[in-house]
């Protein structure tokens, strides 16, 4: 019950929000609530006038949609799917890891309350050795070295929330044209979730079956996947959304009310 009281506090505030201008001036062709929704943000003074823009619509998965955001659909679902495999896996059965090298004892060997603070106090450590520099050391002694394994395992968690853990819900977000950003973002995610249950059963499987170890190295080979489908994916860095969506690009002229700025 108490959870739900921060959701119902955003619910809240995003009521409050107005729609970006570009939403309320693409999809729902409010141009006049555009300009004021800027307005009002910006604090300057914007009108609304006729200018001959560039402007031809097409359809979700249609084949000019495929054509220009295809791949980039791919890219982004198949590696927030990829991700998340690994990521979940991961979090959900660390327990069973550090059972599996030795680092805490076995569960019957301990009270509930035991259990927990040895964890918690391994869930720590593995926190603070994702920060250790000079990690590649210990690859040259990874089969015999216990303390060597744990430092490598931590930087597993480092890597994805420094890179792919973030990137995977902010560049959906980004590539793709206003009237299917979020159908597209929502698609990306969902993907995403898929993979969660894909690793959160796959793993606990897979360890039963053939191990931890051998588990482990399949997770890496989802996450070199991963890795490759990175590729499909363009690069954001310095350029407008519309630029990034290709919004106008080989369009047809059609009149339509754009907001102007006037300072």
């Amino acid at each position: 019950m108490v959870g739900a009281i921060p959701a119902a506090m955003t619910y809240y505030s995003r009521s409050k929000m107005p729609e970006t201008a570009r939403y309320t001036a693409l999809v729902a062709k409010d141009v006049k609530q555009a300009a004021s929704d800027m307005s009002r943000v910006l604090q300057v003074q914007i009108e609304t006038e006729q200018q001959e823009v560039e402007s031809k619509e097409f359809s979700l998965f249609s084949k000019e949609f495929m054509r220009r955001h295809g791949l980039h659909l791919l890219g982004t679902t198949s590696t927030w799917f990829l991700l998340d495999i690994a990521f979940f896996s991961q979090n959900l059965f660390q327990k069973d890891i550090y059972s599996a090298i030795g680092w805490i004892p076995p569960a019957q060997t301990m009270n509930a309350i035991q259990e927990v603070f040895k964890i918690a106090c391994a869930q720590t450590i593995i926190a603070l050795c994702s920060a250790v520099p000079g990690y590649w050391f210990t690859v040259a002694f990874i089969d015999e070295n216990r303390i060597g394994f744990v430092i490598m395992y931590s930087l597993t968690f480092f890597f994805p929330n420094f890179g792919p853990n973030a990137t995977t819900f902010i560049v959906p977000a980004e590539i793709f044209p206003a009237r299917f950003r979020s159908t597209c973002h929502g698609i990306s995610a969902a993907s995403g979730k898929v993979g969660a249950i894909v690793g959160a059963f796959g793993f606990l499987y897979l360890s039963q079956r053939i191990g931890v170890r051998n588990s482990l190295i399949m997770l890496g080979v989802v996450n070199f996947l991963g890795f490759l489908f990175t590729f499909l994916v363009p690069e954001a860095k310095g350029k407008s959304l519309e630029e990034m969506s290709g919004e106008n690009e080989d369009n047809d002229n059609n009149i339509r009310t754009v907001p102007i700025v006037y300072t």
